[in-house]
């Protein structure tokens, strides 16, 4: 056990360094939620009830999709420039090597969310600490599932790396408008609804809207926490034994 946790802290460490060494890469990432965030909630405001505790939701489960989702980027290019086969012959735990990074895709997920929630308080958005605290745990939840789906993805990808753009791409865009994140689904047509139900994001979303809200005995929860819970489950199982084969 100690062997397992010097190996994680020893990956986090090494996937940590670059971010540390350029934050400013990290606050470029954001710019797309924080234009999100300025302008497209801005022009909702007023519009959908108390807009803010509904959209800044939406915003974090964006960044968690975009971010994690992404992950297994950095892991691609390791892959194809033959650094990670080296990694591979060293003496590191595998379960390890997906521990770390993926700790570092939640770390850099928790920094952006917690400086959203913090430039969405002056603009009208209410602070109910336990929701948000268990809000965050949540997204950090399925943040875990996304990434280690992401890292399966590099590994199936290497070595053009053109399967990996294909699906994060084609994904993305319907994961996220069928969830509601940008417009309430209530109002689209019965299919998409139906369409919506079927698409796990939706029920994180809600979620999320309830308990930074502060309804945390909410329904939404329990199904949002389901729905997390299950995408980690399944992404630690098929990251974990990604890793384990190796290149």
């Amino acid at each position: 056990m100690t062997t397992f946790l010097r190996d994680t802290a020893t990956v986090l460490t090494r996937e940590a360094r670059p971010s540390l060494r350029e934050p400013v890469g990290l606050l470029f990432e954001m710019g797309q939620p924080l234009l999100f965030l300025f302008l497209f909630g801005s022009l909702l405001d007023g519009a959908i009830g108390s807009s803010w505790q509904w959209f800044v939701p939406g915003i974090l489960v964006m960044m968690c999709l975009s971010g994690p989702m992404a992950a297994g980027y950095t892991l691609l290019v390791e892959l194809i420039g033959g650094s990670m086969e080296r990694l591979m012959v060293t003496p590191v735990n595998r379960t390890a090597m997906l521990v770390g990074r993926t700790m570092k895709e939640m770390a850099v997920l928790l920094c952006q969310s917690v400086l959203i929630i913090g430039l969405a308080v002056p603009l009208g958005f209410r602070l109910h600490l336990p929701g948000v605290l268990a809000g965050l745990a949540l997204l950090v939840l399925f943040g875990v599932g996304l990434g280690a789906l992401s890292f399966v993805l590099a590994f199936r990808s290497a070595p053009s790396g053109t399967l990996f753009y294909i699906v994060t791409q084609t994904l993305l865009f319907p994961l996220l408008l069928l969830s509601g994140v940008l417009l309430p689904m209530d109002s689209g047509p019965g299919w998409l609804r139906v369409v919506g139900q079927l698409n796990p994001v939706s029920y994180v979303v809600d979620a999320e809207r309830a308990l930074f809200a502060g309804r945390l005995t909410d329904p939404s929860v329990l199904y949002g926490a389901a729905a997390a819970a299950l995408v980690a489950a399944v992404g630690l199982v098929l990251g974990n034994r990604a890793m384990r084969r190796g290149v």
